[in-house]
């Protein structure tokens, strides 16, 4: 694997935000999450992205879960901070409070609610990067956004300087692919793919890292995968992705559920049952995982030797 010269790369998880039962920031539990994905040897923070419930999230219980994780990291990692709005003024205005705050990147989706023209996600993109005063990296997430973000506007927004990176939750593996190609030769680009269980093969195609949710629950093993696959290991590489491939079925365990509900809750889940949180509470509408759910993780999470 050819390590690119990034600042953004390696193994980013989307960290999650625990709450209490009332619906309060845990800081507590998000500072000892900070301290086990640092340990879990991380190479940085993504906070306030879904994984984060960032869009469940008050406007004051963003600022402070994301004050929360730059102090607790304490510059050991870069923080990449979501700023995910509806239109981009509201981007600029979430993107200085995250500078202020000490954040070293800002990470914005397409405009969304609002129908929006391919030249207008342009102007988008432009306008906040020439605000933000921080490196800006571009999130893909079309299931929630309802816009695919254009490999060809992703590529001349980084060549001029626009975009940092881009955090690829598409599953549209293919044009990852060509992002890959595309900015190879663009220094200090960042491709990060966001898709848990085929990291081995993204970075195969030359992703600079990963932004997996299930990286919460076991960064010791995206820690693993990502050593291996630098150090042209494949083969360990493989077998540390079927492992993580096995234990991100937790996401499958909650019933009658949304998909976002189903994944937040069995990463909450699994981290309560590991002792880094205090609670699996999650934002309303959503529940938590109910007792039944919860041994399902548990058989889970000891079957890949985790409890």
């Amino acid at each position: 694997m050819t390590i690119r010269q990034t600042r953004f790369t390696g193994v980013v998880p989307p960290v999650v935000t625990p709450l209490t039962a009332e619906g309060e920031i845990d800081t507590a539990s998000l500072e000892r999450l900070v301290g086990f994905l640092i340990e879990g040897g991380v190479d940085g923070l993504f906070a306030l992205g879904s994984s984060g419930e960032t869009a469940y999230l008050t406007e004051s219980g963003r600022t402070r879960a994301l004050e929360v994780v730059v102090k607790a990291a304490g510059g050991q990692v870069p923080v990449i901070a979501g700023c995910i709005e509806t239109t981009t003024a509201r981007v600029v205005e979430r993107a200085a409070i995250a500078r202020g705050l000490g954040a070293d990147a800002v990470v914005a989706t397409a405009p969304f609610y609002t129908r929006t023209h391919p030249a207008e996600i342009e102007r988008h993109f432009r306008q906040i990067a020439a605000e933000a005063e921080l490196p800006l990296l571009a999130y893909d997430i079309p299931v929630c956004v309802h816009s695919k973000l254009d490999t060809g506007m992703l590529l001349e927004l980084a060549a001029d300087g626009v975009l940092a990176g881009v955090k690829d939750s598409s599953g549209d593996d293919g044009a990852f692919r060509y992002l890959c190609l595309g900015a190879a030769e663009l220094p200090g680009f960042s491709a990060l793919t966001g898709h848990e269980v085929v990291v081995d093969a993204m970075l195969l195609g030359g992703a600079d890292g990963v932004v997996p949710g299930l990286g919460n629950v076991d960064p010791h093993g995206y820690r693993r995968l990502m050593d291996a696959a630098r150090a042209d290991d494949w083969a360990t590489a493989r077998r540390e992705q079927d492992r993580l491939a096995e234990l991100f079925r937790i996401v499958t365990v909650a019933r009658d559920t949304s998909g976002t509900a189903a994944g937040l809750g069995a990463f909450k889940t699994a981290l309560m049952l590991r002792g880094v949180i205090a609670s699996n509470a999650v934002s309303a509408p959503m529940a938590p995982l109910d007792a039944d759910e919860t041994a399902g993780v548990r058989r889970i999470l000891d079957t890949a030797g985790l409890l």
